[in-house]
């Protein structure tokens, strides 16, 4: 890539699952940098494997990425639909040399999968053999072709020598070419495989950097041979490391939830998922942790990216969310509010005219309670409706004393009479009442927070009294006053 040249990354999914913690970690990386270098992101749909392609399933990994706020250049691209292509590719290979018809059956020549599994050097051995085809003279193979056997085209790789690339992230890699197998690129089916797929997409798309998950620094060298080979200097490789579970293994469905759109319905914020996942294997080079979008895009680039796997810790998922939920402007999380107190049935519609200052008023008083958006439906009905149930044990415990009904009835005329409706207020009129009637204080406010929302826990009584407004206040302490009697 010469200096003056911006970057052209993709992000290749398989539709043979939904979009996977680690996958979208992977397209966070490369659209990460390809902002920060204002360069172009491609999103490529590897659906070739039609035994293992699910369709349905690229809509659920478009959804994924669009809620993750990772927005594509160009794209979605189908390899299903750039066919001709590999099949090209391939015969210019075997024209070249560079390849050869195969015509073993699958167990004839299955690597690994030829021998016992047990037997480590066996299996190595099986696996880097030169398949038996890669001998056969040129009129063997032509009558084998006319007499239509069945086959696959392999890449011929180097017996001598060693294949070397840079890695962005680990340095230096090599490889002897005598344990690179001859691998096959295109099936019998005149399907490619992943190699010979990625490879001529690559080329095709003018990719610059492969920024992907280490699991795939196996892959490389043969890629490597194949660039080569079909005359185009490889790409800028960055593996970047797995992220495990808690127990230091792959990440998987026993360690919970590995689906995007899982933590998406769970009410994780998309910015506080973004920020949590960057900081999986990629480091900013300080030790701060809440960084807005914006920042981790001016301040990403592939030097931070850490050769050790991360962690998938989901109570620091949790402290991120909690951490966007209090710091983010309120502007910017009511849309997200709004959207979960329609799922829950709460939203009304004057929220988003008259009631917009009150309903912001609302959200800032609730969000200190919260981790995940459902909380604030948990804690808002009191606020959005008038129909809510007292919590029994509440009751019993803040109603149980005999002066509660007549305390609350005297709180309601004396907050009645009030002239003005603040915090203060409502502060002095409660305690000089409580006081007045030889009671604490404690016991008027906490049978008060039961009678105003109906649980024993809720924000301040005050601020809380205030955002209610003084009419709901005084309405509900004069409908809690019969049933504390009860």
């Amino acid at each position: 890539m010469s200096p003056d040249s911006k970057p052209r990354v993709r992000f290749a999914p398989s539709p043979t699952g939904y979009l996977h913690v680690g996958g979208a970690r992977t397209a966070l990386f490369n659209w990460l940098f390809a902002r920060r270098e204002g360069g172009t992101f491609i999103l490529r749909i590897e659906d070739t494997d039609v035994e293992r392609n699910r369709p349905e399933l690229v809509e659920g990994i478009l959804q994924g990425l669009r809620w993750l706020g990772v927005e594509w250049d160009e794209g979605p691209c189908f390899q299903s639909q750039r066919l001709d292509s590999y099949r090209a590719a391939a015969q210019n290979l075997l024209k070249s040399g560079a390849a050869f018809p195969c015509f073993c059956a699958a167990v004839q020549y299955a690597g690994a999968d030829a021998v016992d599994a047990s037997d480590a050097e066996s299996a190595k051995d099986a696996r880097n053999a030169p398949c038996p085809c890669r001998h056969l003279d040129p009129q063997q193979r032509e009558q084998k072709i006319r007499d239509g056997s069945p086959y696959a085209i392999r890449f011929a790789a180097p017996r001598e020598g060693v294949t070397h690339f840079e890695d962005a992230v680990f340095g230096p890699r090599e490889v002897q070419n005598a344990e690179i197998e001859d691998f096959v690129i295109l099936r019998s089916s005149g399907l490619p495989t992943y190699q010979l797929g990625a490879v001529v997409d690559d080329m095709a798309m003018g990719i610059t950097h492969v920024i992907r998950g280490a699991d795939h620094l196996s892959n490389t060298p043969k890629q490597v041979l194949l660039y080569h080979a079909l005359g185009s200097a490889p790409p800028i490789f960055a593996h970047v490391p797995l992220i495990l579970g808690p127990d230091r293994t792959r990440l998987s469905k026993r360690h919970g939830a590995t689906s995007v759109s899982l933590y998406a319905e769970e009410g994780f914020l998309p910015e506080a998922f973004r920020n949590f996942l960057a900081l999986l294997g990629w480091s900013p080079g300080s030790d701060d942790e809440f960084l807005r979008t914006s920042e981790l895009i001016s301040r990403f680039a592939l030097s931070g990216v850490s050769r050790t796997n991360g962690v998938f810790d989901r109570a620091k998922l949790e402290w991120f969310n909690s951490q966007y939920l209090q710091q983010l402007p309120i502007e910017e999380l009511l849309p997200f509010v709004k959207a979960e107190l329609q799922r829950s049935g709460l939203w009304q519609n004057s929220c988003d005219g008259p009631d917009r200052e009150w309903f912001a008023r609302t959200v800032d008083l609730l969000r200190p309670r919260t981790r995940l958006l459902p909380d604030f439906s948990h804690w808002a009905r009191a606020f959005f409706s008038d129909n809510f149930d007292y919590d029994s044990e509440a009751r019993a415990k803040f109603w149980k004393d005999p002066k509660v009904p007549d305390l609350l009835a005297k709180l309601a005329g004396t907050l009645d009479a009030l002239p003005s409706w603040d915090h203060d207020s409502c502060d002095h009129a409660l305690r000089a009442l409580a006081e007045s009637a030889g009671v604490k204080a404690g016991l008027l406010i906490n049978a008060t927070r039961v009678a105003i929302v109906g649980r024993a826990v809720a924000p301040p009584l005050f601020d809380t009294m205030v955002v209610l407004g003084k009419s709901r206040v005084i309405a509900r302490l004069r409908r809690a006053v019969p049933l504390a009697t009860a």
